[in-house]
Parts: structure tokens; sequence; C-alpha cells
């Protein structure tokens, strides 16, 4: 972070963005008039005749003698080379500037541009590589130079919390430790410190991280606990601790080191209160408050305020999951596999060349413990190189040697838990796409043809029907320079985004902005009897979102809403068989009822031939499941392999699995 010892080349980011040759053709097959130069095609995929690159290209190919109408994948190694990275001063005839390359034209217009439409649409075609000047390390020749025995401070950062602790141990009491006795006296004390910090990211699980992980790497309940592991060892007292969900991400086995360290920052003397839906959390709490009866407008209310021990014998949703007087039951029926995706020689980051099966038709979950490897194999390999040929999407799958069975799949559908949208423009309804028919109904109301209003006088994103004083979006945005930007309602429109004209155009007593007020449950009843609106509204209440506010913006929903609205989405459109979902943790943020409507559906999708994947922690989603894929044992350099597969039963059974061992103590 400091410019006297970050790497020169990459400012001390470790790794650069650069353009990758294999984005910028894809398809070898296609010839450059076809438009196998991705970022150079017109909308039609073709370089158009008329165009500057059409010239420049055809000039370069004339000068060197080869033909635009060849396949690149029969080109020779020379002229892919001169199109892809130009003109040497010597190459180009007197007179003549010399062909700058795809490569270095769009490198260029990245670094000039000033807008950033242009600047994201050329980092379509890049990568992020490691720097070669410091190998990924991201300091400069001289700090990497100092030296304690053989270590830099590079290699100490880039092993796991757990080794690094070793080491310094060795360096405190060890023989051989490379510290005379005046520096091991100096440097005792700063090791000791170290030593806390290191040990406090032990005792909340996360002994698999190094010290150099990117914070962007890192998953929410990481970050959290992260920030857990320093407010522990700031040893402050008095304190309110508030949590939101700090098991996210974590195996049954790691729950009771979380506890452990909750419960150590409440004997310091503060208060913890924890925003939570694991039952292990539930049971060890002290007193809990919980809230319902159902969600959104159907909840407020303070159902229950006591002990663990008696919220057991209260009647409320929370209390019979938790008491075993409610369970989720597992629809009737057995999905058959006959097909097969395997996944062969995965090696990128922790995992050890391992093959793995996905049975194809099946709900299939992928567990293991933090950093065992399962977002890897999952989200970096197999999503991204379906993504890539199913969709020809601009992305670089993680290391591996093949992936076969893809013949039996037609689609691909990766449900993140990504936001649906960054602005308050963006909503449910807009998202699923069940505005634009929403707008076409009040179109055609008897008031509105009358006046001439088209379907756009309903929208918040165009002139016409929205309020100009903030431009649709019903709230106005003021700036806090240091502190977050804060959002207040519309002075002129109260909230509802529209002018009056608008308001005044109502579709059975109801205007648009009252539609938009509506919760999803009150939407569906309202609309039921227009397929195309109904429809989409159906979806998002079978996956549990009936309580969400029509018009709710996507900066207010939380990562699992986000997730579930996504689904609902791809759930609503016509069903095809044979697409693979892929989800990452669906369960985040959902009560015990509502892991019950997601899995009904998951199931429902599997029964259409449709194959589910699930990376998942939850027990009650894995017992439900056709097929396990246990990796493991540890997380970091101790993960990566492959501990088991097979059914619930089976994993139950396995001595050397994690997640078997708690398949059989919730069996």
């Amino acid at each position: 972070n400091s410019p006297h010892g970050a790497c020169t080349s990459c400012t001390g980011l470790g790794s650069m963005l650069e353009v990758n040759p294999e984005l910028v053709i894809p398809n070898k097959r296609l010839t450059i008039a076809e438009g196998a130069i991705r970022p150079w095609a017109s909308a039609s995929h073709r370089v158009g005749r008329q165009s500057w690159y059409w010239w420049i290209l055809d000039d370069l190919a004339t000068r060197h003698k080869f033909s635009l109408n060849t396949p690149v994948e029969k080109l020779s190694r020379e002229a892919l080379a001169l199109i892809l990275y130009g003109e040497k001063e010597s190459q180009a005839k007197n007179e003549t500037t010399p062909f700058e390359g795809v490569i270095p034209n769009l490198k260029r217009r990245w670094k000039e541009t000033d807008s950033d439409f242009t600047r994201a649409e050329i980092e379509k075609y890049m990568i992020i590589q490691v720097c070669p000047e410091c190998s990924g390390k991201r300091l400069r020749r001289e700090a990497l130079a100092v030296r304690i025995g053989i270590e830099t401070i590079a290699t100490i950062t880039n092993r796991m919390v757990e080794h690094t602790i070793t080491l310094l141990k060795e360096l405190l009491n060890g023989k051989k430790s490379p510290l005379t006795a005046n520096e091991l006296k100096i440097a005792s004390p700063l090791i000791k410190e170290i030593l806390k910090r290191l040990e406090f990211l032990c005792d909340v699980g996360l002994e698999y991280l190094t010290l150099a992980r990117e914070s962007t790497t890192l998953s929410g309940g990481e970050g959290q606990r992260i920030q857990l592991a320093t407010q522990i060892g700031s040893r402050l007292t008095g304190i309110l601790y508030v949590l939101d969900e700090p098991s996210i991400g974590l195996h049954p086995r790691d729950h009771s080191r979380l506890i452990k360290t909750l419960k150590n920052l409440r004997d310091l003397g503060n208060t913890v209160i924890v925003v939570e839906h694991d039952a292990e959390t539930m049971r060890q709490a002290d007193w809990i408050i919980d809230i319902g009866p159902g969600a959104g407008k159907h909840g407020g209310e303070i159902l229950f305020s006591g002990s663990p021990k008696d919220l057991l014998k209260a009647h409320t949703l929370t209390g019979e999951y938790l008491s075993g007087k409610k369970i989720i039951e597992r629809p009737a029926g057995k999905h058959v596999s006959k097909n097969a995706l395997m996944i062969k020689g995965a090696t990128e980051h922790n995992l050890k060349n391992i093959d793995v099966a996905i049975p194809l038709g099946q709900f299939v979950c992928v567990t293991g413990v933090s950093g065992s490897g399962k977002s890897t194999l999952v989200n970096d390999i197999l999503a991204r190189s379906l993504r890539a040929s199913f969709h020809g999407a601009h992305t670089i799958p993680g290391a591996h040697q093949k992936i076969t069975g893809t013949e039996h799949l037609n689609k691909v559908i990766v449900v993140d838990q990504s936001p649906i949208g960054r602005t308050p423009r963006s909503n449910p309804a807009t998202y699923t796409g069940a505005f634009g028919v929403i707008r076409a109904v009040f179109a055609k109301t008897v008031d509105a043809r009358s006046r001439g209003y088209n379907p756009g006088r309903f929208s918040f994103n165009v002139k016409g029907g929205r309020c100009e004083s903030c431009e649709g979006q019903g709230v106005k945005k003021i700036e806090m320079y240091f502190l977050p930007d804060v959002y207040v309602d519309c002075e002129e429109c109260k909230g509802k985004r529209f002018n009056q004209e608008a308001l005044d155009i109502e579709y059975n007593g109801k205007n648009i902005a009252d539609v938009l007020d509506m919760s999803i449950d009150e939407a569906l009843k309202f609309f039921g009897k227009i397929p195309a609106i109904s429809a989409k509204f159906k979806t998002l209440h079978e996956v549990g979102l009936g309580y969400m506010k029509v018009g709710q913006s996507a900066p207010t929903l939380s990562g699992g809403e986000a997730q579930r609205v996504k689904l609902a989405t791809e759930l609503s459109r016509r069903d095809t068989g044979k697409t693979l979902y892929i989800l990452d943790e669906p369960t985040t943020g959902l009560h015990f009822d509502d892991v019950r409507k997601l899995l009904t559906v998951l199931h429902a999708l599997v029964t259409k031939n449709n194959t589910v994947l699930v990376i998942e922690h939850n027990i009650d989603v894995i017992r439900q499941s056709d097929w396990i894929i246990d990796l493991g044992l540890e997380g970091g350099d101790k993960g990566g392999i492959l501990v088991a597969e097979g059914t619930p039963t089976e994993i139950a059974k396995n001595k050397n699995s994690y997640t078997g061992e708690w398949l059989k103590k919730n069996s």
C-alpha cells in the first residue's frame, strides 16, 4: 500500500488485467470476415465491409498475403500474430503506418477512455493475470530481499494461518531459530502479539486462510468472522455486538467453535445479539426473541421471548421445528440418473487433480468444510466451462483437463447471490419482467387510451409519467462524502415515483404506485386473471417471497432474497428439461419453514428431468439430496480431496467424512 514497498509494475496489487487472445477470438472456425474478432464484430457478428476495422485488416492481409476469408484455425502462426499483436516498424512498408494489432488497440483504449461503459466492454476480453514483475508477491525486489532465515514477508503471508503459527512458534522456541539472542529479545513481544491475533482467526474457523488472501475473494461469513476475531483481540468490555448470521458458509463441524467464540465475548462482559437461523446456535443462546408470525406485513410481532428450553414448549413455528414437532420431509418419489457430467483432472487452487462425477437428473449436494474447494470446483471450473460452451460467456474456467457429458444438457443456469441491481430502479417486478406486462395493462384502460398514454407513460425510467424531481427513483441521494450515501423520500412525489397525470390512471381501483407498493401475494391475487403476470408472481410466492413488495428496491434485498428472485425468474420461463441449475448456499437467510418451501421447488425441478447442483452446509438440504459429493478433509492446503461420494445413507456411514458424521447425528 506504500509506494516505497509496492511493486512498480502492478502498484502492489499482485495481478494485472490483460487482454486474453482466447476471449478475443473465441471461435477459431470463423473467418475474420465472419466476425471471428469478437470485440471488433458488429451486431451481426461480421466486420462490416464499410467499417474502418475492415479497411485496416484488408490492407494488412493484402500486404502480408493472407485472406480474411480463411478460418482463423487455418491461418499461419505469423498471420495470427500480426492480427493480434500488430506490426513492427520494419514489417510495415514505406509510408504505411504499422498496424497496431487487436490486443494493443484494446489495451490502449482501455487505458485512455473516460467511459465506464467502454471500459466494461473491453474488460469482457480481459482476465486477471499474475504480475510478471513480482510474481504476485505485490512487493518490489528491495522489500523481498529482506529475510528471516529463508523466509521473506511474501512467503510468510502466503502460508495458511495455522502454518504461520507453527513457523512463529519455532522462531520463539526452536533451537534452530535463525534469530540471534539479541534479535529474539527485540522480536519476541512482536511475535507474541502476531500469534495472539492469528490464534483468534483459528478460534473462528479461519485457519485455512492465507494472510495475503484478497478481501474481495472472501465470503460474507468469512469477512464477518475476521471482524469478530479482531474484536476478540481488542479485549474490550461493556460493548454491544450485533451479528447478522455469522454461521454463513460454516460447516456444522465448525459451529461449536463459533459459538464458543461468541460465549467468550459474552464472558468478557459484553452483550452479543445474533440474527440467526442455525438450530445449534439457538440452542446455545442464553435468550431467544422469536419474531413473526409471518414475513413482511404479516410479521413484526414478538411471538416469544425467553430461554431456548421454554421456546421448545412454545407454539411458534421456530419452536415447533426446534423441538422436532415439525420436520422438513422429503417429497415422495425417487429421481433416477442415467447419465453424468464428469469433471476430470481438476487442479485449480487447492484441488488435488480430482475426478468428480455429477449424476444428471438428480438433486446433488457438494459439501465440505469451509475452504475445502467446493466453490472452486462448482463455480470456477464447472459453471465457467458450461457458460462458455452453452452461452458463449467471456470467462476462463479454472484449471482442469476436460468435462464430459455436456451433450446430455441443453442449458445451464447459475443462480448466485449477487444483487439483481445496484440502484433503486431495479426491483422484483422489473427483474422478472412482470412490470412490462403491468404497464401494458394500465395503458389499455379507458382513461389511458382517451388521453393517448402508451405503456412508456407508466415507466419510471423514461420521461413522461415519471416524477422528474427524483427522475422516477422515488428517493433522492444525499452524498455524505466520508460516510455512506443516504437516501430520502422525494418531496415532490412522496416516494411514489410518478407524476400526478400517471397516478390518475387506475386499474380496478389501484394506480401504478399502489401496485408497486403491494406485496407479491397481494399482487398475485390482484392480477390473478392475467396469466402473464400471475405466473411470475406465483413462482416468487413458491420460493417464499410472498411477503416482498412488488417494487422493493434491489439494494434493500439480502443475498438470499436476490438469489430466490433469480430462481423464481428462471422458474417462470418455459421449462425445457435437461437444464442444470447451480446454486451456492441457497438457504442463506432462510427460516426452517422457508427451507421447506425452497426444497419443494428444487425437487419439482428435478422431477421435470432437470439437474439441481447445490453447494450447501444445511443438514436438512443435504439429507434430502439424491447424491452427495463431499470434499475435504480440511480447508486450504489440506483440502481439495474427494473424501466421499454417494447417497446420504452411504455418506452417513463413511467414517472419514465430517458431513457423514453430522448426517449420522441428525438422522
